[in-house]
């Protein structure tokens, strides 16, 4: 029995067979999950932890999709979606000795409304976040960043749910414990982040949403609409990916249906309908331009599934 067959045994009627999941990502493109299921809570994540140790079957945890490319010819594994459950948000009234206050947020939560609620409760430190269109969990697992900040700055704790263990049940991490780096951390991919938690500072609240909406200004401005799933490469040390992919001439390139952003060249866009097999070849392409004319490899920020590796990516 294969490993999705022995996952679909335990699964039953929970799980969907062969969905779509384009629908599940900004991009809005690529192919089927083997299994699929949704809205988990405590019960589901304990029944995949059980489906995982039934016969090893690959996990992908999808947040918003803010962040992912899906192949055309999908994921041959079970795709996991967080639920109401874990899109809690609990703001907690004590001061700390460092004066701050924690707030603690579900890892299903989108990470610009978890910024808008802690802006209204005049908590200064996550007003960035209103441009990160993800999950507050997919934010962990990458140290989202922007603005000059990024999660690592004010996480202070996670709770992990790890579907290899035999436990039901999430684990609480200190945010050194999840060694987070430039958009990475080591939060693996049987792991769920289920909440987290967050250290602001108090402050001012109109000074807070005047923050947010000077970033909600500052992408409009400055970065496309459609579907893209932001910044395709982490920028260099001292460099900028958009700046070297513009020098480069590849501003506006097309492959297939896919194309660089004419308003920003580190994002990439695809045509409604579009392949996601195209969007991966752009940016191999772009890769390699940006090597061949800059000697510089640039490092992939999109995180892609489902695909044969390449020297852009690695990826699986």
């Amino acid at each position: 029995m294969s490993p999705v067959e022995a996952a679909a045994a335990v699964l039953g009627d929970r799980a969907r067979r062969d969905v779509p999941l384009g629908p599940f990502t900004t991009y809005g493109v690529g192919g089927p999950a083997a299994l699929l299921l949704e809205d988990c809570g405590p019960e589901e994540l304990a029944l995949a932890g059980r489906a995982v140790a039934a016969g090893g079957v690959p996990v992908l945890v999808v947040g918003r999709g803010s962040n992912l490319l899906v192949a055309d010819r999908g994921f041959a594994g079970l795709v996991l979606t967080l639920g109401e459950f874990f899109t809690a948000i609990h703001p907690d009234d004590a001061i700390r000795h460092d004066g701050s206050r924690r707030v603690r947020a579900g890892g299903g939560l989108s990470f610009p409304i978890l910024a808008r609620r802690a802006a209204a409760l005049g908590l200064r430190g996550l007003e960035w976040a209103v441009g990160v269109p993800g999950s507050v969990g997919g934010a962990v697992r990458m140290n989202a960043g922007g603005h000059g900040s990024d999660v690592k700055a004010s996480l202070t704790k996670a709770w992990i749910w790890d579907l290899a263990c035999d436990g039901e049940g999430a684990e609480e991490v200190d945010a050194g414990g999840l060694h987070l780096g430039y958009r990475r951390s080591s939060v693996g991919p049987l792991q769920v982040v289920v909440a987290a938690e967050f250290a602001l500072t108090p402050g001012d609240r109109a000074e807070a949403e005047a923050e947010i909406a000077a970033v909600v200004r500052w992408r409009r401005e400055h970065q496309p609409g459609g579907s893209n799933a932001g910044s395709v490469f982490a920028n260099p040390e001292g460099d900028s990916a958009g700046r070297l992919i513009d020098a480069a001439g590849l501003r506006g390139h097309r492959r297939g249906s896919a194309f660089v952003s004419p308003k920003h060249a580190n994002f990439v866009q695809v045509d409604e309908g579009g392949s996601a097999d195209d969007v991966r070849a752009l940016i191999d392409e772009v890769w390699m331009a940006v090597k061949d004319r800059f000697g510089i490899e640039l490092q992939l920020e999109n995180r892609l599934v489902g695909f044969e590796a390449s020297t852009s990516s690695g990826d699986s």
